[in-house]
């Protein structure tokens, strides 16, 4: 080991946290400089802790894109709940993301109240300010938070057009401390390749499908090989009911090629070869509600002990 060098790299492990739908995922991809979590106009897009590496210099930050806060329905929301505690807890700071000109919500106050019992110091980003017809609102709502908890820095910006992204990186930077890195320069995200191509497949359905399919929609990578000049994929997607897979196949096919030929491109992008991916439709009923098939899905068995 390098030991100067080791001394002289710093490192922050940062989760982002916040309600549903207020940009979380983009403002990560904007971070990173690109496309890592998925991004949907549909609340609670992001289920599994999305971890980010970004890496310039002396300096490494780890993100952690969490799922919204919400209030669990079902053995899902359960464990979504618990990813964004979890992971409140287990890093170094916190960056909490509300969005322009909105009141205070129940989700801000509960995590807000995290921050406080643990001790965390926790930057504050208000999202979307390209909405904003009149930008004097922002300073009501940001001595509104101020007053809720000293944060190290209150940064307004828009994950839409990169607006304030430079100034909430530097930030971030400021937060890390000495002690190594803990990824290589060039590591992007802790995620198995897998676990990738499956978030890409699913964020086509929600947004090809829009408001015709729900949240009841899973897909696993069921395999991925390594053919030397393409690599091949095969997934599969399930849903609930008989009728949202008619709705994900289309007529005639339409809609599953539809979604399977703008995740192929992504997926090219991402890992930088040419793919052939193959997807399949499979119905499991209420599986939101079973710990069990959540567990196969990829979700962690632990946060459903109190299932079994």
């Amino acid at each position: 080991m390098d030991t100067e060098n080791y001394m002289n790299e710093k490192s922050a492990f940062i989760a982002i946290v916040g309600r549903p739908n207020v940009g979380k995922s983009s403002i990560l991809n904007r971070l990173l400089g690109t496309k890592l979590a998925i991004v949907s106009n549909k609340p609670q897009t992001t289920r599994t802790r999305i971890m980010g590496v970004w890496t310039e210099g002396e300096t490494q930050l780890v993100f952690i894109d969490t799922p919204g806060l919400i209030k669990p329905k079902n053995s899902l929301g359960d464990y979504m709940v618990k990813s964004v505690t979890s992971s409140v807890a287990d890093v170094d700071a916190c960056l909490l993301v509300v969005e322009a000109n909105t009141k205070i919500s129940k989700a801000d106050e509960e995590l807000v109240h995290r921050f406080k019992d643990l001790g965390v110091p926790a930057l504050l980003a208000i999202n979307k300010i390209d909405l904003l017809q009149d930008k004097s609102v922002l300073m009501e709502q940001i001595a509104k938070l101020s007053a809720l908890y000293d944060f190290e820095a209150v940064v307004p910006v828009s994950a839409q057009d990169g607006n304030g992204m430079d100034a909430l990186r530097e930030e971030l930077i400021a937060l890390a401390e000495p002690g190594g890195h803990f990824f290589s320069e060039d590591t992007l995200t802790d995620q198995p390749e897998r676990v990738i191509a499956s978030e890409i497949v699913r964020e086509k359905i929600l947004r090809f499908t829009d408001k015709e399919i729900p949240h009841g929609v899973a897909v696993v990578t069921e395999s991925m090989r390594d053919l030397g000049n393409l690599t091949e994929i095969d997934a599969t997607i399930y849903c609930e009911r008989a009728t949202h897979k008619g709705i994900i196949i289309g007529k005639g096919g339409a809609m599953l090629k539809k979604i399977g030929s703008k995740a192929r491109e992504d997926m090219e992008r991402f890992f930088g070869c040419k793919i052939n991916l193959r997807l399949w439709v499979k119905v499991k009923e209420d599986w939101r509600q079973r710990p069990q098939i959540l567990t196969k899905l990829g979700f962690n068995e632990h946060d459903f002990d109190q299932y079994q």
